[in-house]
């Protein structure tokens, strides 16, 4: 059985290496390697988490949780929260209603759903400072539709890293030669059958959303997107805050 302490301790390798990332005078290829390793060992901490859960079920339960989004870029920071939810094993349901904003009820074991709070985070604030420094091409003639596909075009780039670091981790965790591979793909199957149940009794009728672009930013978007760090520290004050306001 799993010590108690071993999950935590990866957190807190991940933390110290994105510290040195953030660091002034490293290089972008170290800032890479540093943050590619601590995607590697964010993806383990879930898997572990699961592990450690299937020997204790008091240590990490379903749960589930409903995040207000503000504008503005309400409807792009539910994508990308969505995104990155979908990749760490987690659901969300997309709230209708007449506030402004967006609401999404996100579902998943407690770990999985603290992966994505912690990500979310730390991306979203990437995510502001990378568009606050765009430069919207003088040939464009909707800034705002530029700004909207660069923000999609980054929340693509970044769920698709978290989503490649996440299933090689479960690739090697369950491969047959694996110590307790079998196993371990058993409770991740068995934990995603639990979260699609526990969303099906929520919500028993769902449609698809999909997002669509017209600005021609999205390319940009998603090469920024691809040098941002996956992983982070929780900076508690900032969850669920809205991008600041563009001119």
């Amino acid at each position: 059985m799993l010590a108690t302490e071993a999950p935590e301790g990866l957190l807190e390798r991940v933390r110290k290496l994105l510290v040195k990332a953030e660091a002034e005078g490293v290089t972008p290829a170290e800032a890479q390697a540093l943050t590619a390793k601590a995607a590697e060992l964010m993806a383990k901490y879930g898997i572990d988490r699961a592990l450690l859960a299937a020997d204790r079920p008091d240590t990490d339960r379903p749960a589930n949780r409903i995040l207000d989004i503000d504008n503005p870029w309400a409807r792009e920071k539910a994508h990308l929260l969505c995104g990155l939810a979908a990749a760490l094993r987690c659901q969300c349901i997309l709230l209708g209603g007449s506030r402004p904003g967006s609401r999404v009820h996100v579902f998943g074991f407690a770990s999985d759903i603290d992966r994505t709070d912690v990500l979310y985070t730390s991306v979203l604030i990437q995510m502001w400072h990378g568009l606050a420094s765009a430069r919207v091409p003088d040939w464009n003639g909707s800034p705002r539709a530029w700004r909207r596909s660069w923000l999609l075009g980054f929340a693509t780039a970044v769920i698709a890293r978290v989503r490649e670091a996440e299933q090689v981790a479960v690739t090697a965790a369950t491969a047959q030669d694996a110590p307790s591979g079998e196993r371990t793909a058993l409770v991740l199957a068995d934990r995603s059958l639990i979260i699609r149940e526990q969303v099906r009794q929520a919500y028993p009728v769902t449609r698809t959303a999909r997002v669509t672009y017209s600005g021609g930013g999205y390319r940009d978007g998603y090469s920024q997107g691809q040098r941002a760090d996956i992983g982070a520290r929780r900076i508690k004050s900032s969850r669920g805050r809205a991008l600041g306001r563009v001119p």
